[in-house]
């Protein structure tokens, strides 16, 4: 009884003293975003249909071997590039390294299915490739050994152009947490190679695993690539289940499948990490970089030139080639109303983010078991997949059109209409689900930074938690919240599953034109979107070094 009562008093504190309007909009909000993943994972509850029967004896198996295979594969590889690259650069001063620690970012910039559009294309039979060959050598070369539409094919464009989310967090692990480690390595008299694998690999294991599992993460969301180069995974059979059999249910059920996946893949990387725990000084010194001279200079060079050429400026001086070819018949009034489309959902999507993210980053600021569980469901969307979230979110819109029916029938527009879940603020909220961990992020990290002695101190002198946040808190995180926009911003513009699955009819973005143009097999004319593509995804880099020189200055 008396326990009872100590709860039931601590519950009357907190909604006293904490319960607000800021702590109810974070909730409704976390509601909204748990509701379609919740949906979607009920899906594995229910009885399943003839066409489910079907694909698990047929073709569930090669799905999910294919699905295993790129990112089994693809972690590997991006894994030896991302550590290899971050240990050179950190480690090493070689001819151009100040340019190659942020230009080994680029490949970012270039989203994998625009990067499979443009190799297919130089490596084919009329591609530049073959037509030098050709006419210039007299050389003619087997096809098939160019040929990239294939799993190999799909493991090479995969791994250099996700590698950087490797690269950035163990470069900046190894720049600033690990510096007392290896230095005592080498006055103790060990070689390179010995250093690599018996200090810098164990050592910086969270960093790398924490980057690899956002390489699968990018794997697992994949459409654009798959579908191009005709590989059979669970994504693009999620689309095609949809598309092409029109069974909503069995494509439900893939995604649940492919959800339970992410979240196994999650919580074993969590297991790992608090496997490997290590006592790091916060406030190590950074690492001093050895000088390397002769051929151990050039192949550092060679090595970090070779695959940013492969990784973004090959690709990047094609897409510009083409461009120049198709600008006059692509460049008219209908590419400008893509343009605004695109910029237009963009910049309502990343506010509306931004708003609610800020929200929940300031009651968050208590550090309580409630407001970790908050974060962690806001953020949630971010490691699911982008054709889950989308039938997620319209599954729960077509829900609500089938309750509002009768209100729709009142109002004389029809008897069971679908109007929810055929407009744009579907997209929005798919949207808001998918990448709220950007912005919340960003706003998370400027809070920290400013600490909370400044709000105390308003809140003291009897303000209230919004009058301090507007006076005291806002003006402190401006940068926060202009990181966390761009960067929002960006990944709303490359992303492809889930605006293809949640568009309105007759609605466009840059990342869907480019995808219907290489479909048709315009590659040339698919550049310009592609190159306006990667020149807004270049701003991340931008803002990756901006806040990379602001803690250095720090």
């Amino acid at each position: 009884m008396v326990g009872n009562k100590m709860k039931t008093e601590a519950v009357k504190r907190f909604v006293q003293k904490e319960l607000n309007g800021w702590w109810i909009i974070s909730m409704v909000g976390a509601a909204v975003i748990l509701l379609p993943i919740l949906f979607v994972f009920f899906t594995l509850f229910q009885e399943p249909n003839e066409n489910w029967f079907h694909m698990k004896e047929y073709l569930l198996k090669n799905y999910i071997l294919n699905t295993f295979t790129l990112v089994i594969f693809t972690g590997i590889v991006s894994a030896f590039l991302g550590v290899t690259l971050a240990w050179i650069v950190a480690a090493y001063d070689f001819p151009l390294k100040n340019f190659f620690k942020w230009g080994l970012m680029l490949p970012l910039a270039i989203p994998p299915y625009i990067a499979a559009y443009t190799y297919k294309a130089m490596l084919g039979y009329t591609g530049v490739v073959q037509t030098t060959l050709r006419n210039k050598f007299d050389y003619q070369i087997d096809a098939e050994l160019l040929s990239i539409s294939s799993l190999r094919g799909a493991v090479f464009i995969f791994a250099f152009f996700l590698f950087p989310y490797v690269y950035i967090i163990t470069k900046s692990f190894l720049e600033n947490q690990s510096s007392s480690y290896i230095e005592n390595a080498r006055v103790l008299g060990r070689k390179p190679v010995t250093i690599f694998f018996k200090v810098v690999l164990p050592l910086s294991r969270p960093a790398i695993v924490g980057g690899i599992v956002l390489v699968i993460y990018e794997v697992l969301s994949d459409y654009g690539l798959t579908s191009y180069f005709g590989i059979h995974t669970i994504t693009t059979a999620i689309f095609q289940t949809w598309f092409a059999m029109y069974d909503v249910q069995t494509a439900m059920r893939l995604a649940a499948w492919l959800m339970v996946i992410i979240v196994g893949l999650f919580f074993l990387e969590r297991l790992l990490r608090q496997r490997r725990r290590y006592n790091v000084n916060n406030k190590s010194r950074p690492l001093t970089p050895m000088k390397l001279k002769g051929f151990s200079a050039f192949g550092a060079f060679m090595y970090c030139f070779g695959v940013f050429l492969i990784g973004f400026f090959i690709p990047f001086i094609q897409l510009i080639s083409w461009a120049k070819l198709t600008f006059a018949k692509v460049w008219d009034d209908s590419f400008i109303t893509l343009l605004y489309q695109t910029v237009y959902v963009a910049i309502i999507s990343t506010f509306l983010i931004l708003i609610f993210a800020v929200i929940v980053a300031n009651v968050s600021r208590k550090h309580t078991p409630f407001s970790f569980i908050l974060s962690k469901i806001v953020t949630s969307g971010y490691s699911i997949p982008g054709a889950i979230v989308a039938i997620g979110v319209l599954a729960v819109f077509i829900t609500l059109d089938k309750w509002l029916a009768p209100l729709y029938s009142q109002m004389g527009l029809g008897n069971a209409p679908l109007i929810l879940s055929m407009s744009l603020g579907m997209l929005i909220v798919g949207y808001a689900i998918r990448f709220m961990a950007t912005g919340f992020n960003a706003i998370e990290v400027g809070f920290e930074k400013v600490g909370t002695k400044y709000t105390e101190a308003s809140r003291i002198l009897g303000n209230g938690i919004t009058k301090t946040f507007f006076k005291v808190d806002l003006p402190l995180i401006k940068g926060a919240l202009a990181s966390g926009f761009i960067l929002t911003f960006v990944e709303i513009t490359k992303e492809l599953p889930l605006v293809l699955l949640l568009r309105p009819f007759n609605f466009d973005t840059l990342a869907t034109k480019t995808y219907q143009y290489a479909n048709d097999e315009q590659i040339y004319e698919a550049s310009i979107t592609s190159l306006m593509i990667i020149g807004i995804s270049v701003l991340s880099v931008i803002v990756f070094q901006i806040i990379d020189r602001k803690k250095v200055k720090q």
